[in-house]
């Protein structure tokens, strides 16, 4: 039984890393939406939607890695 438990905490654990990709992913695109916009800046609008809508995808990875972790953690 105490095995069992070990497992499933070692598991939500490499699961929560996924957050930790979603973190760097999120900066990076921000991060290039300031470098675009010192580039290009008349393009503002157009820019803006795009690294939204990146922001938006990462985030539900993100997300997605947040049910497994739980999943893992209280599901089973």
């Amino acid at each position: 039984m105490i095995l069992v438990q070990a497992a499933k905490l070692i598991g939500g654990g490499l699961a929560a890393i996924g957050l930790a990709g979603a973190g760097v992913g999120i900066g990076t695109i921000f991060g290039g939406l300031l470098n675009a916009y010192s580039r290009n800046p008349e393009e503002q609008d157009q820019l803006f939607q795009y690294a939204i809508l990146g922001f938006a995808l990462t985030e539900a990875i993100a997300l997605f890695a947040l049910m497994v972790t739980f999943l893992i953690l209280y599901g089973f």
